[in-house]
């Protein structure tokens, strides 16, 4: 499964300044006990872990990468630790499809030679089954064995999500910012086969393949892992957000047309996602087939 080694990391490469010394200890304080490199030229230093000067002097092969560095500098980056075979990447810069360079994400794709990428333009993920956060932020989340799993490609909801007080055994927490490789669909389906997962829950602000998100829902479906889902971008002010991760052409027909054909009834508000994955994580063991919503 591609996503494996990237959601599930036992050693994690650790690239840039501040965020990722952030990021470090959100790790280390979920109890992470697998092998972290800090890279970076000038400090000795991130969140207490001795650097290296450069992704070349990392001694191994990385399962994932958290890369905050500016977008000019990123691509490079990304083309290194492909070349050590790393399982997969973060991108937290912004500046890219979202702000019209079509061209420089390309160039990002182009690089990870099929390594998966989270981003660019995203703030990470946390797997508190896996007792990671490659996550630059405060964050809500304490170390599970077991709960749902939310998608968003907002960080800022990602982060607020996190700190939800209701009761919602929140086990992993993904932003996917623009969706430049690994996406929505993808992304259901690796959640679906995980054992772990019990229910999983989605802010969609767009579908880059509503076919191949058909194919992931159908998995979740198998695994009788419920999805819950809350479509934003139907208002004039949810618009103009989704537009930030390059998704200005989900509205209107397009919208509607996508949903009827997937059978999903979608969330009225905010607060029915959380409420609605709260009851089927309950009744996860006893249901017999998945909960669209």
């Amino acid at each position: 499964m591609r996503l494996q080694r990237l959601l599930n990391p036992r050693s994690i490469a650790f690239v840039g300044g501040a965020e990722c010394a952030v990021a470090i200890e959100r790790t280390r304080a979920l109890g992470f006990t697998g092998r972290i490199w800090a890279v970076n030229p000038r400090r000795r230093q991130l969140g207490a872990i001795e650097t290296v000067p450069a992704v070349s002097d990392i001694d191994g092969s990385p399962d994932a990468a958290f890369i905050a560095l500016p977008r000019t500098a990123t691509t490079g980056v990304v083309g290194e630790l492909h070349a050590l075979g790393c399982g997969g990447a973060v991108i937290y810069a912004a500046g890219f499809a979202e702000t019209g360079d079509h061209c420089l994400q390309q160039a990002l794709l182009a690089a990870a030679g099929g390594m998966p990428l989270l981003g660019p333009n995203c703030y990470g993920f946390i797997n508190a089954t896996a007792r990671v956060a490659l996550w630059p932020d405060e964050h809500g989340l304490s170390a599970l064995d077991r709960g749902v799993a939310i998608v968003t490609q907002s960080g800022n909801i990602g982060c607020n999500l996190t700190m939800l007080q209701r009761g919602l055994p929140l086990a992993a927490l993904l932003t996917l910012g623009n969706q430049a490789d690994v996406d929505v669909a993808e992304t259901v389906a690796a959640l679906a086969l995980d054992p772990r997962i019990t229910a999983i829950g989605l802010h969609i602000e767009g579908l880059r393949d509503v076919a191949a998100f058909a194919k992931a829902a159908a998995v979740a479906r198998e695994q009788r892992k419920p999805v819950v889902a809350l479509k934003t971008g139907r208002s004039p002010q949810g618009a103009d957000h989704d537009e930030s991760h390059g998704f200005a052409r989900w509205r209107g027909p397009a919208l509607r047309r996508a949903v009827r054909a997937l059978r999903h009834r979608p969330c009225a508000d905010a607060h029915e996602p959380g409420e609605a994955l709260k009851l089927v994580h309950s009744a996860a063991r006893s249901l017999g087939d998945s909960c669209c919503h």
